[in-house]
C-alpha cells in the first residue's frame, strides 16, 4: 500500500487562464486593462489559497444559535471563513463597486472579477449579486433619498461601512410566480410603512439590508399589487428589526450560503418607489442579477476544466497518463469547447450591459441585450452542470469522494438552473424578448462577428433559418410556440457563442486553440430545435391512470 496518487494541483486562475487573459488583451483599452491587472492577480492568489485551505481543514457550515444561554432570542449566524473575509475581499479589491464606475467598460471590469472570486469566495458571490441588483435598482428608481442611504453602503470599499443586501421574494404559494405573495405591507398612523408575512427562502439572511416584495394592506390580488420596499434587518443595537429567523435551509448544495425561512414581524420598511408595480421596478435589475449567474456559471465551469485538465497529468491508468488516453483527451478537448463557448457568451453580455447603461449603445444593441441575458443565463447554467459532471468523472472515484472537494462543484452548480429564473421560465422570457422583432438582433450581430461564407457562419446561418421557420410554423399557436420555447432559446444561445468563437479564432494572433474550440463547438451542433406533437406531451407528462 506505498502508493499514493499526487491530488491536482489549482493553477494560479489569472495567470494561468488562456481565455479571460486573451478576452481582456483583446476588448479592453490597454490602459484600462494594465490598471485592473493587480486585483485580478490578487484574486487569483486568494483562489489558491482558498483552494488549499479547502484540501488541508474540515469544511463548515453556517450554525444558528435561536437562544442565548439565558434564554433570550439572538438568532445569531456563525458563518464560515471565506465569508468572514468576504467583505474585506469585496471592498479591497473592488468586486462590486467597480461595476458602478462612470466607464462602459466598468461592467466588463467587475465581472472579470467576480470570476475569478467566486469558486473561492464559497457563494459569497449570490449577496453580492442581490446588492449589485439592489442598488441598480435604487439607482433606477429616482428616489433620491433612498439612493443616499443605501449606495453609499453598497458600492463602498471600506469593509466597516460596506453592506450586504438580500432579496426577499420567494414565499410557500411562488418563486417566479410573484403574484401569490402573502407578505403584506401596512402604515402606522404615523405613516411608517411595516411588514408582517413569512419568506420562504431568503438568501444571505445576514445582510445588513434587502428588498422585498410585499402587498399593502387593502391593495388588490396579483403581481401588478405587490409593492417593492427597502428593508434594514438591525437596529443601531444590532437587534433584528422585526426579523424572526425560523431555521437554515438544508439545501443540495451552497451550504456555506446562510439561507433562511423567516418571519417579518412589523419589520420597518421604505418603499422604492410606488406601493403599486413593485415588480416592474425589479425590472432594471434582472440584467445585472442573471449577468452575474452566468458569469459564476462560467467560474465553475473553468475551475472544473483545469482541475480535470491538471489530474489528467497526475494520473496514470493502464500504462500511461489520462491525457496521453485519446478518448480521455478529446473529452477534455470537449469540455474546453463548451466552456469556452460559455465564456465568449457570457463577456459579451457583460460588454454590452456596461456599453447600454452608460448610454452608449444604439437601439440594436439594446435589443440584443435583453435578448442575450436570459439565453447566457439559462444556456450557461445548463453547460455548467453538464461539464462539471463531466469534470467529476474525470477523476474517476476520487470526483465521488467529499474530502477532495470534487463533489461540492457539482451540488453547487445545479443552483445556476434555478436561481434568478428557472429555464422555462428564462425561455418564456426570450420569447418577451423576440416580440415583433424576431431574431433580427442576433442577426444583425452574428453578421459583424462570423465572416459570411465560412463553415462556422454557414452552419450558424442554417440554425438560424431552422429557427426563424419554426417560428413562422408556431407562432400562430401559442401551446406550440411555448412547447418550443427551450429548443429555440438553446439555439439561439449556441448560434451566437459560435459567432463569438469566430471572433476570436481570427483575432487570435497565432494561437491555434480558439480556432480548435470554434471548429469543436460547432460540430458538437448548433440547432436544438424540436417540434413534437403537443399531444404527446400530454400523454408522457402525466401520471398513469391507476385503474
Amino acid at each position: 500500500m506505498a502508493f499514493v496518487q499526487d491530488a491536482p494541483r489549482l493553477a494560479q486562475p489569472y495567470r494561468h487562464d488562456r481565455v479571460l487573459r486573451a478576452w481582456l488583451a483583446r476588448r479592453l483599452p490597454p490602459d484600462r486593462a494594465a490598471a485592473l491587472e493587480g486585483d485580478l492577480d490578487a484574486l487569483g492568489d486568494y483562489a489558491v489559497m482558498a483552494w488549499e485551505r479547502r484540501q488541508s481543514t474540515p469544511r463548515t457550515e453556517p450554525v444558528l444559535t435561536s437562544w442565548d444561554a439565558w434564554g433570550n432570542r439572538v438568532d445569531r449566524i456563525a458563518l464560515t471563513p471565506a465569508w468572514d473575509e468576504g467583505p474585506t475581499m469585496t471592498t479591497r479589491h473592488a468586486v462590486l463597486a467597480a461595476g458602478h464606475e462612470p466607464s462602459p467598460w466598468a461592467r466588463a471590469e467587475a465581472f472579470a472579477r467576480v470570476y475569478l472570486y467566486h469558486v473561492a469566495s464559497e457563494f459569497y458571490c449570490c449577496p453580492l449579486a442581490m446588492t449589485d441588483g439592489a442598488a441598480t435598482a435604487i439607482r433606477a428608481s429616482g428616489n433620491a433619498a433612498l439612493a443616499a442611504r443605501a449606495l453609499p453602503h453598497f458600492l463602498s470599499r471600506d469593509p466597516s461601512t460596506f453592506w450586504l443586501s438580500g432579496q426577499w421574494m420567494t414565499e410557500t404559494p411562488g418563486g417566479s410566480d410573484v403574484g401569490r405573495s402573502e407578505t403584506t405591507a401596512r402604515q402606522d398612523a404615523d405613516g411608517q410603512w411595516r411588514l408582517y408575512g413569512r419568506k420562504w427562502f431568503s438568501s444571505a439572511v445576514v445582510g445588513e439590508a434587502a428588498l422585498a416584495l410585499a402587498r399593502p394592506e387593502g391593495a388588490g390580488t396579483g403581481t401588478a399589487a405587490l409593492g417593492l420596499f427597502y428593508v434594514e434587518t438591525r437596529d443601531e443595537h444590532g437587534a433584528w428589526r422585526g426579523i424572526t429567523i425560523d431555521r437554515l435551509k438544508k439545501k443540495l448544495g451552497t451550504h456555506e450560503l446562510p439561507t433562511a425561512e423567516i418571519h417579518l414581524d412589523g419589520l420597518p420598511a421604505t418603499p422604492v418607489g410606488p406601493v403599486e408595480h413593485g415588480v416592474r421596478q425589479i425590472a432594471p435589475m434582472l440584467n445585472v442579477t442573471r449577468t452575474w449567474n452566468a458569469v459564476c456559471a462560467v467560474a465553475s465551469m473553468a475551475r472544473a476544466v483545469a482541475l480535470a485538465r491538471d489530474y489528467a497529468t497526475r494520473r496514470h491508468a493502464f500504462g500511461r497518463r489520462l491525457i496521453d488516453h485519446p478518448l480521455h483527451a478529446r473529452t477534455l478537448a470537449d469540455m474546453q469547447a463548451e466552456y469556452e463557448a460559455a465564456f465568449a457568451l457570457t463577456f459579451h453580455v457583460a460588454e454590452l450591459l456596461g456599453h447600454v447603461e452608460h448610454d452608449e449603445a444604439g437601439p440594436a444593441e439594446v435589443a440584443l441585450l435583453r435578448l442575450l441575458t436570459p439565453l447566457a443565463k439559462l444556456w450557461t447554467a445548463k453547460v455548467a452542470i453538464r461539464v462539471v459532471s463531466e469534470a467529476l468523472e474525470c477523476f474517476g472515484g476520487a470526483g465521488y469522494i467529499e474530502d477532495t472537494g470534487l463533489p461540492q462543484l457539482l451540488r453547487d452548480a445545479q443552483v445556476y438552473a434555478i436561481w434568478e429564473g428557472t429555464t422555462n421560465v428564462l425561455s418564456l422570457d426570450m420569447l418577451r424578448a423576440l416580440g415583433g422583432i424576431g431574431i433580427a438582433p442576433l442577426r444583425t450581430a452574428v453578421a459583424g462577428l462570423a465572416p459570411e461564407g465560412d463553415a462556422t457562419r454557414r452552419a450558424i446561418d442554417r440554425a438560424l433559418d431552422a429557427t426563424e421557420a419554426l417560428l413562422a410554423e408556431v407562432g400562430s399557436d401559442r401551446s406550440s410556440l411555448e412547447a418550443s420555447a427551450r429548443g429555440i432559446a438553446f439555439t439561439l444561445a449556441r448560434c451566437m457563442a459560435a459567432a463569438l468563437l469566430a471572433r476570436s479564432a481570427a483575432a487570435a494572433d497565432g494561437d491555434t486553440r480558439p480556432a480548435a474550440a470554434c471548429r469543436r463547438f460547432v460540430a458538437r451542433g448548433l440547432d436544438r430545435l424540436s417540434l413534437p406533437e403537443n399531444d404527446d406531451d400530454a400523454l408522457l407528462a402525466t401520471a398513469p391512470d391507476p385503474g
